[in-house]
């Protein structure tokens, strides 16, 4: 049965949170390390806890004594379970960032950061527009986008970089045009979203980029109010929206829209050059393209870690967890979690990966998720039957991955092909 929403304590009593008994293991250090070699597979680490504490005592940086999810059930539980906040200034991280002390409120329009019923307000007003059915009639636009960059990656000839020729610029031109943003200042939201999902960037680095951010899309909402267009933000200067409350929301989707999607399709092709035979089956049987998504999804899992902190005392997985403790949630070893996914680290896009937490879960489930879907339903297939001969231009080893940044990817990815 569900639970009602609660009023939290103050974040001053939550934070004081409980010790551990003298009966819990010693808690331990997130693991970041993976393995030598295999880039796409979580830390070894975290596959033993998850076979002997799926919820297990965590040392966060700040010093806080939280817990860390590793099994599919339990992360399932955490996310959907309304008696865990996600309302940062009651969180604490898992992984060190440039920020001492408490975080503060999340900036207005990041549904991230917030519970019911705020959330609820803006969630409401947007369900109806991410539709399955509207996002799948915008399929044969992005299909021409993707045709587009295809057609110009043939025109200049290998070799290229796949993250700018490719990856980038089709979830960038759909989500510009879905919001009503010109795309020729996509490449400012890309750099400005960078610097903000990057664990290394400091504070004042992060104000200055949100002060930018903000204040473009505030002058662009006072145009759409005066001169409306075919575009969701339009769309959305009819609703009881303010200016400030279209301007942050508009920010938190267009750093959504621009940046996983990206990450997605260039991380997704280096997985299939890395595993031949799948990427020969989505060439010759292009109807795999809707399970080779949930199982790219699954298996590379780019949100890596949520977190979520309990606003009473709740049991989990055998153990309570006390008011104010903050639960990170491994999305990448709870996709890996055999007793959810039979050799989970396999990749093998004839896996029906249903129920994969890459796309989050309950009231916190990416709201994009169905667009995110139908541009790489159109974009990976297509390139691999594009350009059969699709390889690595330079050693994997050589391939720069974004370790340091709330989203897994690649900095760059050269590829090479044979010309006709």
């Amino acid at each position: 049965m569900p639970h009602e929403p609660l009023t939290p304590a103050p974040a001053t009593a939550l934070h004081e949170g409980v010790a551990a008994s003298a009966a819990d293991p010693e808690p331990i250090r997130l693991p970041v390390e993976r393995p030598a070699g295999c880039p796409f597979d979580p830390p070894a680490e975290l596959a033993r806890l998850r076979s002997e504490r799926p919820l297990t005592r965590l040392k966060f940086p700040d010093g806080h004594v939280g817990w860390l999810a590793t099994s599919h059930a339990v992360a399932r539980a955490v996310l959907a379970d309304s008696r865990f906040s996600s309302r940062y200034e009651l969180m604490h991280l898992p992984f060190e960032t440039g920020f001492t002390g408490e975080l503060p409120p999340a900036p207005i329009g990041d549904m991230t950061g917030m519970d019911a019923p705020e959330h609820t307000r803006y969630r409401r007003l947007l369900a109806g527009k991410f539709t399955v059915r509207r996002m799948a009639q915008l399929g044969d636009r992005i299909e021409r986008i993707t045709a587009d960059h295809l057609d110009a990656m043939e025109r200049q000839g290998p070799a290229v970089d796949l993250v700018t020729a490719y990856a980038r610029p089709i979830p960038a031109l759909t989500i510009c045009e879905l919001l009503g943003v010109p795309y020729d200042e996509h490449h400012f939201f890309q750099e400005s979203t960078a610097t903000v999902m990057s664990h290394s960037s400091t504070p004042e680095q992060l104000a200055a980029t949100m002060t930018a951010m903000n204040e473009y899309l505030r002058q662009l909402v006072v145009t759409k109010r005066a001169a409306p267009t075919d575009d969701l933000l339009s769309d959305l200067t009819g609703s009881d929206l303010d200016d400030e409350e279209l301007t942050g929301l508009a920010a938190f989707l267009l750093g959504a829209g621009l940046d996983t999607t990206a990450n997605m399709i260039a991380l997704g092709t280096f997985a299939l050059l890395g595993n031949p035979d799948q990427f020969a089956a989505l060439r010759t049987d292009p109807g795999l393209a809707d399970q080779a998504v949930e199982e790219l999804m699954r298996y590379l899992t780019i949100a890596q870690l949520g977190a979520q902190s309990a606003l009473e005392d709740v049991e989990l997985a055998g153990q309570l967890v006390r008011a104010g403790e903050t639960v990170a949630v491994s999305m990448e070893a709870a996709n890996r979690d055999p007793v959810k996914y039979p050799d989970p680290d396999v990749l093998d896009l004839r896996r029906k990966a249903s129920g994969q937490l890459g796309f989050g879960h309950g009231i916190h489930q990416c709201l994009g998720q169905q667009l995110a879907r139908v541009e790489m339903r159109a974009a990976i297939p297509a390139l691999v039957t594009r350009f059969p001969t699709l390889r690595l231009a330079v050693p994997a080893d050589e391939i720069p991955l974004r370790t340091g940044m709330n989203i897994f990817g690649v900095h760059r990815l050269p590829v090479t092909w044979d010309e006709q």
